[in-house]
């Protein structure tokens, strides 16, 4: 996280249309959710639900041409609300990942967050940002804009705090996400994307033949409710080692936050953080990040009961998520990385998801 002066409060106002909309469906309330979709030089496109702010498609070629949907999603607002999978391609905040007991301390004051794991907080909440219609703009073809106000006491986090995030796709196949946000009181901020991958096409079965590498000599080991012990340790043991690319089949089986290694990638700014590639399609996906942490979990608790875009039913580990954030719990662990953001500052936050094709 880097703290600087906050910028200018953005305009909600709508610029002159540039990228393709359409009807997204209805919320209960009757507000209407819309899709974007982003298009590049390159055939890649992205499209981009308000509701969520969440990532709904991501087509990407093959190495022989053939395009492919390699995120999981649905294919109207109202599968997504009624989902048991609430997290698919999601904006999360306030808190990404866990928050044990749902409370933390911070100047002083206990706070606490509306549980929605057992005990635990989960991803902000119940009512957290991947639940709520989020406001738009257009600042050109190849970006959408999203913004909202989260008001003091939302979920029990304190402050007023206005988030901006931007999903940009250039010409070199990259999908750029950054985040802002300010707030009027001290307050904690962790926040991410949540897009369950596929690089052989969402729905076309599991992940097992994937190979992972991830940038990281450590990771923070958890109890039995996924809640950091406070350790940092080795990737000791197979099932937490991806230093070199290993098949995810053969690897661990729960999720898992990394502490990605930034040696001789600079103090500042976005470095390498993981690559998968996938062989039968041949699709690439690298992720560069300037976050301490990343959050690995492979689908485990999909169970096939879910069917998402085109009928096609995602089954356990079918696919992958990849989520650069803070550490998880990092409010109740002083020795983890701040997440504490205060008035007069700026939370910042860019993650870099970029596609290619392998010709081996």
């Amino acid at each position: 996280m880097k703290h600087t002066c906050p910028p200018a409060a953005p305009s909600l106002a709508a610029a002159r249309p540039a990228i393709p909309v359409k009807s997204f469906g209805a919320l209960p309330d009757g507000r209407a959710a819309r899709l974007y979709t982003l298009a590049n030089l390159q055939g890649v496109k992205v499209s981009v639900t308000n509701y969520g702010a969440r990532i709904v498609s991501w087509i990407v070629p093959d190495r022989d041409g053939n395009p492919g949907d390699i995120v999981l999603g649905f294919d109207n607002v109202q599968d997504y609300i009624n989902s048991k999978e609430r997290y698919f391609g999601a904006a999360i905040g306030r808190y990404a990942n866990r928050i044990s007991r749902g409370r933390f301390t911070l100047d002083g004051v206990e706070y606490r967050i509306s549980p929605n794991e057992g005990p635990n907080a989960l991803h902000g909440g119940p009512g957290g940002f991947h639940a709520i219609l989020w406001d738009t703009r257009q600042p050109d073809a190849r970006t959408l804009e999203c913004t909202r106000l989260s008001p003091d006491g939302d979920q029990g986090f304190p402050g007023n705090l206005q988030v901006r995030m931007r999903y940009t796709l250039t010409d070199d196949n990259a999908l750029v996400i950054t985040y802002e946000a300010v707030t009027d009181r001290p307050t904690v901020v962790n926040l991410t994307n949540h897009s369950f991958f596929n690089l052989r096409g969402a729905g076309a079965g599991d992940i097992g033949g994937h190979l992972l590498s991830i940038r990281a000599g450590h990771c923070t080991p958890t109890d039995d409710m996924l809640i950091p012990t406070g350790e940092i340790a080795p990737v000791s043991g197979a099932d937490r080692d991806f230093r070199l690319p290993a098949p995810i089949g053969a690897r661990r089986r729960r999720g898992l936050n990394f502490v990605l290694d930034r040696a001789g990638a600079g103090t500042a700014g976005v470095f390498p953080a993981a690559r998968v590639v996938e062989p039968e399609s041949g699709r690439v996906l690298e992720v560069l990040t300037d976050q301490p942490g990343l959050q690995l979990y492979c689908g485990d608790a999909l169970d096939g009961s879910i069917k998402g875009k085109d009928g096609k039913t995602y089954g356990r580990r079918s696919a992958l998520c990849l989520e650069t954030q803070n550490f998880p719990d990092s409010p109740n662990h002083h020795n983890f990385p701040s997440s504490i953001l205060r008035p007069g500052e700026t939370y910042r936050h860019t993650c870099i998801y970029k596609t290619s094709v392998s010709v081996e």
